[in-house]
């Protein structure tokens, strides 16, 4: 028993190794729950489904705050919720992109939820790494928190004056092109598979080949890096606890993942979310300098006003667009399965 207290209360990262297990317990039942148990079937899953899953990440999000709070005290919390609520709006223009790449590859939606799924596996690591080279800069480097603010303040200004009608151009996406050329993949998805087993013309063993299922996996987790690029600085502006950075980076994309079915609907309505993401970054970024040349602002000031922006962009966005029904066609086709199949 003597070994196993030492074992958790062992520092990692600078918290305790007993929150951590904590926190991974977590992820793990909530993964398991999603895919084991709710999503064991292929199948489309409509707004109200979506809203409701959203409503339940969401919770345990604000409860894992909570209990944050309880063990770490209330400016962890506090910043905990600011992270949780910064990362989970900047990462709504990925909603679009998502949206993009499935309709590239025309991906019945009964089979996007098995690629976002297997998506969150790869930002669990991917942001694991990053948000741990960020935490070895800010800890040995300080002033490296400097060029962060300098990154989102200019981030901040030319998300606001930016038109924003500009898409990227997936057909020649380099990864793209490098799997392709690594790799062989069919012209047809194979249901809900990633990668089948194929004989090619003129040979007499089958080989593996990948599907356009898995090529939307790898775009999907080449977006969410690029997008990091914006959040894990934003995270590290508020807070410099990789423990608080990781877990409401995590618990934030949980949720939104799960929210992609609604806002693939609903997202041509906040207009006016941008200039309130915008402003979100100039605040964050001004907070650095201001911290470092006049003092420290509060957790809750901060908290308080990312989420008065937000609330206000959205609040004005839904105003503006009332009666607005969108574009008449959804942004992703919706194929019957015999078209998705071989």
């Amino acid at each position: 028993m003597t070994a196993l207290h030492a074992f958790l209360s062992t520092p990692v990262l600078g918290t305790s190794a007993w929150l951590w297990l904590v926190f991974v317990t977590i992820v793990i039942a909530l993964l398991v729950l999603d895919l084991g148990v709710l999503h064991r079937q292929e199948r489309e899953i409509e707004m109200r489904e979506s809203l409701l899953l959203y409503a339940g990440y969401f919770s345990v999000g604000v409860l894992f705050g909570a209990w944050v709070w309880m063990e770490l005290g209330a400016r962890s919390a506090l910043e905990f919720y600011t992270g949780f609520l910064v990362e989970q709006s900047l990462s709504m223009d990925n909603v679009f992109v998502m949206a993009m790449i499935f309709g590239f590859f025309s991906i019945p939606r009964r089979y996007q939820h098995r690629v976002l799924f297997w998506g969150i596996l790869g930002v669990v690591v991917l942001r694991a790494i990053m948000i741990g080279v960020g935490a070895a800069l800010v800890q040995h480097f300080a002033w490296v928190l400097y060029l962060f603010g300098a990154f989102l303040l200019i981030t901040g200004v030319k998300m606001a004056f930016s038109r924003g009608d500009s898409e990227p151009d997936l057909a020649n996406n380099p990864a793209l092109r490098f799997v392709r050329r690594h790799l062989r993949v069919t012209d047809q998805l194979h249901g809900k598979r990633f990668f089948v087993r194929l004989v090619p013309p003129g040979q007499s063993r089958p080989l593996r080949h990948a599907t356009p299922l898995f090529l939307a996996l790898v775009l999907i987790e080449l977006a969410d890096l690029v997008f990091a690029v914006d959040s894990v600085p934003a995270i590290f502006a508020i807070t410099q606890d990789p423990f608080i950075v990781y877990t409401s980076n995590i618990f934030a994309i949980l949720g939104l993942r799960a929210l992609y079915f609604a806002l693939s609907a609903l997202m041509h309505r906040f207009v006016y979310l941008k200039y309130a993401l915008a402003m979100v970054l100039i605040f964050i970024g001004c907070k650095i300098f201001y911290h470092g040349l006049i003092g420290e602002v509060p957790a809750l000031l901060s908290l308080a006003v990312t989420l008065g922006l937000l609330l206000g962009g959205v609040l004005l966005s839904l105003f503006k667009t009332r009666g607005d029904r969108g574009p008449s066609a959804q942004v992703q086709p919706r194929h019957d399965e015999e078209r998705s199949s071989s």
